[in-house]
């Protein structure tokens, strides 16, 4: 965003922007404590919380609550200057009404340090890079789930990868009354044990599963299937084995249809089995388990290459945000969107629910009248659908996002958009739409953690950056997932689910451009394979389709 000004004042408070009428807490600061603000000095009404706001002056009944430069809420009674602001003395209000001229004077940062660098990645046939290189075996219908995990189990035994060998090992050792090897994940070889794997140049088969198929709305079934198609032409995929049950919504040829949409030149292999035509289980499994394994054969004859950065697609994401996410973690990660799109690469921004209030600043950046109208019809429209079954993008903060300062969604989602950077905003795109042009796009999703993250790589998104300050383990079957924490106590706390830590920008140690060079050389090291993120190593590969419409 625009005009934004990190001034630290004694690394206990932080003003975000010059327009503001609040400040963040950066430590416990205890009634009584005169602060200095920028214009004033303001004396705490009461404690303030690490990551709460408190008041620069008092506020009436009705006033505005300005932070990130935008309206993030009014307040409800009256609040004494120096006060804290909660859920109780704050509501949810915006100003997204406002329009704003269109915004030609984005500087792009300095990449030169990243001119001319590469990443090994497997080249597709249809031009794309992927930053992994998998095997699919997908479902068509939630009746083949059954079967999905049994060819899982079968293919992991097989191929002597059971990614929870660890635990299991635990688990008799707790039953027999064993003592256990040690205390940390590290120190019970969690994701260090290294099999041997007749393909070497493959990083494994993925198995989805999901809830949905039949039983819903046609439209569903067509989304699913646009889905899948992004995951089967996805980059970091090689080829795929679909199982059908034979009567669902979601009919083969629907998938056939999205996937030749896709890649109309055929460079996927795609392997289709119906079970109501094959008849038994056991023909079933033994012609799906021919087919993967045929698949792996082919997908092993593929070797990492160097390729541009500007082949990475990075989706962005944030959840268990706390009151740091937007002033660490998430402008850390804008940081890094805004070096891959000057080097010619693309960035994707989603959850929509969490883009409230802050529409006028992201529509301002849209390269034209029409993307900012899409923009808007699409946050209108899903608004709208929200508000037909009793819900709106006012109830979208957790409990726990409140318990550490996100008091409304104003205020979480003018945080979460400084994941999207500064850069200019090249396409919108509605749920499963690819991204087709370089820079950064945004995508219709909810804010649901994994149901957005499972749309950005169905979009395309190669790699991925998840923000968070009270820490997730989310990850996603086919794209890398890099955890970042807002804060170092996260970082040290979680410490086998975090990849970056973000903490010391909150702390004064570092700068945002710093830690965004380090972090994009992280971007590189995982798509070239070279480090493997903490969800790859817990084996978390989260999918969950999004349900537009309702079941019947």
């Amino acid at each position: 965003m625009s005009n934004v000004i990190a001034t630290q004042h004694l690394r206990r408070t932080l003003r975000i922007h010059r327009l503001d009428n609040v400040s963040v807490a950066l430590v416990d600061l205890p009634a009584g404590a005169e602060v200095d603000v920028g214009e004033t000095v303001v004396t705490l009404a009461e404690p303030i919380a690490r990551k709460h706001k408190f008041t620069h002056q008092a506020l009436a009944t009705g006033d505005v609550v300005t932070m990130y430069g935008v309206t993030v809420g009014r307040a409800t009674q009256m609040i004494a200057a120096g006060g804290r602001l909660t859920t109780g003395n704050v509501e949810h209000v915006t100003d997204s009404a406002r329009s704003e001229a269109r915004r030609t004077d984005w500087q792009a940062p300095d990449v030169s340090a990243f001119e001319g660098r590469t990443f090994e990645g497997f080249h597709r046939g249809d031009g794309s890079v992927g930053t992994a290189n998998y095997w699919l075996v997908v479902p068509l219908v939630f009746c083949e789930n059954r079967n999905i995990e049994v060819l899982r189990t079968c293919i992991n035994d097989a191929l002597g990868n059971d990614p929870h060998r660890h635990y299991k090992r635990m688990a008799r050792a707790l039953l027999s009354g064993e003592p256990l090897a040690g205390k940390g994940a590290n120190e019970e070889g969690i994701g260090e044990e290294v099999m041997d794997t007749p393909f070497p140049n493959v990083d494994g088969v993925r198995f989805l599963t999901h809830s949905m198929g039949c039983g819903g709305t046609r439209e569903d079934a067509r989304a699913l299937c646009q889905l899948l198609a992004g995951y089967i032409c996805h980059p970091n995929v090689a080829g795929a084995t679909v199982l059908s049950l034979g009567c669902q919504n979601a009919e083969a040829s629907l998938l056939q249809a999205a996937i030749a949409a896709r890649d109309p030149e055929g460079t996927r292999t795609v392997h289709f089995f119906e079970q109501q035509a094959l008849g038994d289980e056991q023909t079933l499994m033994r012609e799906t388990l021919s087919a993967i394994f045929d698949g792996l054969r082919q997908a092993n004859e593929i070797t990492r290459q160097p390729a541009p950065l500007s082949k990475l697609v990075l989706g962005v994401e944030c959840g268990g945000s706390d009151g740091f996410s937007g002033i660490s973690a998430n402008p850390l990660v804008g940081g890094v969107v805004d070096r891959l799109v000057a080097l010619g690469g693309s960035g994707i921004l989603s959850e929509f629910p969490e883009l409230c209030g802050v529409e006028h600043e992201l529509a301002s950046r849209c390269t034209s009248d029409a993307l900012a109208a899409r923009f808007r019809d699409l946050m209108s429209a899903y608004q709208r659908h929200a508000g037909a079954v009793g819900a709106d993008f006012s109830m979208n903060p957790s409990p726990g996002n409140i318990r550490d300062g996100l008091i409304t969604d104003a205020m979480k989602s003018a945080g979460a958009a400084r994941k999207g950077g500064d850069s200019p905003i090249v396409d919108v795109l509605d749920y499963t739409e690819p991204v087709t042009r370089p820079g950064l796009s945004l995508l219709c999703t909810p804010g649901n953690d994994v149901e957005s993250t499972t749309a950005m790589a169905g979009s395309g998104a190669n790699l991925m950056l998840f923000t968070t300050g009270l820490g997730t383990p989310t990850g996603n079957p086919v794209t890398p997932v890099l955890k970042i924490a807002s804060n170092s106590e996260l970082a040290r706390r979680m410490f086998d689910a975090i990849d970056f830590d973000a903490g010391p920008i909150v702390e004064g140690s570092s700068s945002i451009d710093a830690l965004a060079d380090a972090l994009l050389e992280r971007c590189i090291d995982t798509a070239s394979g070279r480090y493997q993120s903490c969800a790859s190593r817990l084996d978390q590969q989260d999918f969950i389709p999004w349900k537009r419409g309702v079941s019947l």
